[in-house]
C-alpha cells in the first residue's frame, strides 16, 4: 500500500491549475466557492486563463505551474481543473524530490490518470481519482461530498445496484486504473501500470466502440487483465460506432474480453465521465464485494 497524503484541515491551501486543456477563471468559479465554504484557502494557478492551441498555456508553462505546486510547501492539494488532452506533454523531467518529502493529494480523473499511474507507481504516494472544478456544476452532491470526505480524511465506503453484466465474488488489492485511453497509451512506457493482484477500475468517453474493442485487446496482450484481483467498470459514455455497427456494447466488450478469468467484475460503477463521479483513492487497498443483491467498494 502506498503512502497516504495528510488529510486536510480546515484553513489548509488548496492550488487549482490545469495539466491538459484550457479553461477559464469564470468556468472555476462554482469550485472555489465550494472549497472555501469547507475552510479552505485556493490558490489560483499560472495557467487558469491561459491559452496555446487548446490548452492551458504551453508545454512548459504547465510544467513550471505544476512544480510549483508540487513544491509549495503550504499547498495540501493539487486539484487539477479539467483533463481533455495535454497531461502527457508536460509531466516529463518533473521533479518530485520535495512532493515526496512533503506528500499532497493531486486530485482529478479523465487525462489526469497520468498523473495517478506515474506517481502510484513511481512515486509511491495514494493519489485521488475525484470531479474537477470544471465537472462541479453538473455533479451530484454526492460525488461532491465524497471528494471532501477524502480530503478531509474520511474514508468513503461505497454500495450500487447490481448489474446483469456483474460476475460475483469477493476481492482485496490495491486501486489502480482510470480512463482506459489514457492506459493503453501508456503501456510500455515508463509510466506504465503494474496491475498484478490489483483492482482495476476502467472509464472512458467519446470512443469508437471498436477502439474499446482494441484497447482491451492491448491491456489483455499485455497481460494486465490476467492476474487482477478485481475489475470496477464505470461509464462509458457517449460511445459512437461506424457505419457498419460493432454490434455489442463497451460493457458487453469489457465482459468479453475478461469472460475467461475468475475475478469478480461489476459494472455502472459510479465513476467516470458521469455527474456521479464517486471519489477513488489510487495506491489504496479496498475490499470489493460482487453480490447478487449489491455490489460493495470499501
Amino acid at each position: 500500500m502506498l503512502l497516504r497524503p495528510p488529510a486536510l484541515q480546515q484553513g489548509d491551501t488548496v492550488y487549482i491549475l490545469s495539466t491538459a486543456r484550457k479553461i477559464t477563471l469564470e468556468e472555476i468559479q462554482p469550485a472555489i466557492k465550494k472549497f472555501e465554504e469547507w475552510g479552505l484557502k485556493v490558490i489560483v494557478g499560472e495557467t487558469i486563463g491561459k491559452e496555446w492551441r487548446q490548452f492551458a498555456g504551453t508545454d512548459e508553462e504547465r510544467k513550471r505551474d505544476f512544480q510549483k505546486a508540487l513544491d509549495a510547501k503550504n499547498v495540501k492539494a493539487i486539484i487539477c481543473a479539467r483533463g481533455g488532452y495535454g497531461t502527457v506533454r508536460m509531466m516529463d523531467d518533473l521533479n518530485f524530490d520535495e512532493f515526496m518529502k512533503s506528500p499532497k493529494w493531486v486530485v482529478g480523473f479523465s487525462d489526469v490518470t497520468f498523473l495517478h499511474v506515474h506517481i502510484s507507481n513511481s512515486i509511491g504516494i495514494q493519489t485521488l481519482q475525484a470531479i474537477m472544478p470544471f465537472s462541479f456544476p453538473n455533479a451530484t452532491q454526492e460525488s461532491i461530498e465524497s471528494l471532501r470526505n477524502e480530503l478531509f480524511g474520511i474514508r468513503n465506503a461505497y454500495k450500487i445496484h447490481p448489474h446483469s453484466l456483474n460476475r460475483t465474488g469477493n476481492a482485496e488489492g490495491v486501486l489502480i486504473g482510470g480512463n482506459l485511453s489514457i492506459l493503453y497509451s501508456i503501456t510500455g512506457t515508463k509510466s506504465g501500470m503494474n496491475t498484478s493482484g490489483k483492482i482495476l477500475f476502467l472509464e472512458d468517453l467519446d470512443e469508437y466502440l471498436y477502439h474499446i474493442d482494441r484497447m482491451m485487446m492491448n491491456l489483455k496482450r499485455s497481460g494486465k487483465l490476467h492476474d487482477l484481483a478485481g475489475l470496477a467498470v464505470g461509464g462509458f459514455t457517449e460511445m459512437k460506432d461506424n457505419k457498419v455497427p460493432f454490434g455489442i456494447s463497451a460493457e458487453e466488450i469489457i465482459a468479453e474480453h475478461v469472460a475467461e478469468y475468475s475475478y469478480p467484475v461489476c459494472f455502472s460503477f459510479p465513476v467516470g465521465h458521469v455527474s456521479d463521479n464517486r471519489a477513488l483513492v489510487m495506491g489504496r487497498k479496498y475490499t470489493l464485494q460482487v453480490q447478487p443483491e449489491a455490489v460493495k467498494l470499501f
